[in-house]
């Protein structure tokens, strides 16, 4: 049994479409375990006055038709008075003991695939200025709604870690992986898959606040190519919502795993990488050009 919380705030205007965001985050997690999601708690936050309780209806009925889509069901939830919206899932799921993912178990030799495009922080922090130009943001919703179901069926396909990647970025996320499984995570930049004109956004100075904590964090243990520009390192650096997952697997299974990606419909099934010996005074990210 496998068992993760996690909530958000609106990164979107429209209540349905948050929930279905929210909870896509959520269910993530178990995703990334290699499980199956089976039972789902609401966890709801709202302000006393301002947020009438059609709004509210419409969260949980997006949370509710995500849950629905993935098989599992809301067995019920708790709401709390808040400052502010907040959405998310409490998720029960189940994996073989055998067959758990983790986020430390890469090994060297390994080849690194990612399932989403980056760049949903750039794209909703451009979408608050209206900066977004036509087609944008239904691309950045297909993004943050699609869910990871794929995870369930990636320790078959030979993966050997995973790890969603979310709020830390793909610095953050890929330095927790790196770190607990002792290895260089070697990245280029230019396999990445990106939403449209994330980078560029990310150079035009659309970010938040989690891109500078992201950076700061990861400093001391992350190398960038000196080609790579403010825009490529902010993208590396943006937080994501509801982002894809980062798989470390053996390259004799790439092709396999290629193959049941594509057929399971993820956004992208993107080889980015590779990881290696970490030798003292190598850094635990090098991302190239």
């Amino acid at each position: 049994m496998v068992c993760t919380a996690d909530f958000i705030t609106p990164v979107v205007d429209d209540a349905r479409t948050f929930g279905r965001i929210a909870a896509a985050n959520s269910l993530s997690d178990v995703y990334a375990m290699g499980g199956v999601p089976l039972v789902a708690l609401n966890l709801l936050g709202y302000p006393p006055a301002g947020v009438p309780n059609a709004v509210l209806g419409e969260i949980l009925r997006g949370g509710g038709e995500i849950c629905a889509e993935a098989g599992c069901a809301v067995g019920g939830g708790h709401s709390v008075r808040d400052d502010e919206v907040k959405f998310g899932l409490s998720v029960t799921g189940l994996v073989h003991p055998d067959r758990i993912l983790r986020n430390c178990t890469a090994r060297p030799g390994d080849m690194l695939v990612l399932t989403k495009p980056l760049g949903t922080g750039a794209l909703v922090a451009a979408r608050k200025k209206d900066a977004l130009l036509p087609g944008e943001f239904e691309a950045l919703v297909t993004c943050m709604t699609t869910l990871n179901r794929c995870g369930a069926g990636l320790h078959a396909a030979g993966a050997t870690a995973c790890t969603d990647v979310t709020g830390f970025g793909l610095t953050g996320h890929g330095l927790e992986m790196a770190r607990g499984s002792g290895v260089t995570l070697a990245i280029s930049a230019g396999a990445l898959p990106q939403l449209p004109r994330a980078a560029e956004l990310c150079a035009a100075g659309f970010t938040c606040g989690g891109t500078r904590s992201n950076s700061g964090f990861t400093a001391g243990g992350v190398r960038f190519d000196p080609a790579l520009d403010e825009g490529m390192i902010g993208l590396l650096n943006d937080p994501q919502t509801s982002g894809g997952l980062l798989i470390a697997l053996p390259p004799d299974r790439l092709d396999g795993l290629l193959a049941f990606l594509r057929a399971s419909g993820t956004l992208a099934a993107a080889v980015i990488g590779e990881a290696g010996e970490h030798l003292p005074g190598d850094p635990w990210l090098d991302f190239r050009s």
